[in-house]
């Protein structure tokens, strides 16, 4: 049996979109690495300024941002414009063919919108199909893609997506292929023990571990939708997933979270 081709899937989170010094920063380590490489990102503040400085008022409920039509023009006008081609232009000149993707580009991310039994998400999409071959050729010729956080219904609807479930649908569409490796990159050097104190890394976490954190709500909040993506990815042929500073990418010493099965 032949070996599988590896692909990096890096996530990056909107605090490190916001901080042009980190970004360029990570970018830079991101363009080094070796093989297939994909990256997705979130938003950011960014279209939250820019809903504000309209006179829109952003809408979150548990967490998740409400998107309505006037919302949704400003998430598509900075996530698959503005964010998405400085990163591209960034990359290009850090060496990485990089080509930014929506997931309507090429028909790569299908989703449905939300069907909600008590909560109007709007146009909230969840993912429901991954174009993999496409995808595979890309990576083939040498091509970084770089997804940001839309998709589309495939009936000409586009769809806000979270931006981690977009990385781990990618990672588990492409397992049967590759050897899968999901690195979620953030401000903080992994999961904390203490959300103040950075030195309190837990560095491995398996199943056990995490409903024993969860009961004591020694992680809590944004981090268990993050986790349970996390198990889930694992479950369905990811290799390895990992959760810390972008600096992790290229220092062997760093210290980081591993999620295991």
């Amino acid at each position: 049996m032949e070996n599988k081709q590896s692909v990096s899937i890096i996530k990056i989170g909107g605090n490190i979109i916001d901080n042009p010094t980190e970004l360029a920063s990570f970018l830079a380590d991101f363009a080094a690495l070796e093989g297939n490489t994909i990256l997705v990102h979130g938003g950011g503040k960014s279209a939250t300024k820019l809903a504000q400085s309209m006179g829109l008022v952003p809408q979150m409920i548990e967490g998740r941002r409400i998107t309505d039509a006037p919302m949704l023009e400003v998430v598509v006008g900075v996530y698959a414009g503005q964010i998405n081609k400085e990163v591209v232009a960034q990359l290009q000149a850090n060496g990485a063919n990089a080509m930014g993707f929506s997931g309507a580009d090429g028909n790569l991310i299908l989703s449905d919108k939300r069907n909600h039994p008590t909560i109007d998400y709007g146009f909230v999409g969840d993912v429901k199909k991954v174009n993999t071959s496409l995808l595979a050729s890309l990576l083939e010729t040498g091509i970084t893609p770089v997804f940001c956080a839309i998709t589309h219904d495939g009936k000409g609807q586009l769809l806000n997506t979270n931006a981690d479930t977009i990385a781990s649908e990618l990672a588990i569409a492409l397992s049967g292929q590759f050897d899968v490796t999901l690195t979620y990159c953030f401000e903080k050097p992994g999961v904390l023990f203490d959300a103040e104190d950075d030195t309190s890394v837990i560095e491995q976490i398996n199943p056990n571990l995490y409903a024993k954190l969860k009961a004591e709500q020694a992680i809590h909040s944004g981090m268990i939708p993050k986790l349970d993506n996390c198990f889930n990815s694992l479950s369905k042929g990811v290799k390895q997933i990992r959760i810390g500073h972008h600096r992790m990418l290229q220092n062997k010493t760093a210290t980081y979270t591993t999620i295991t099965l």
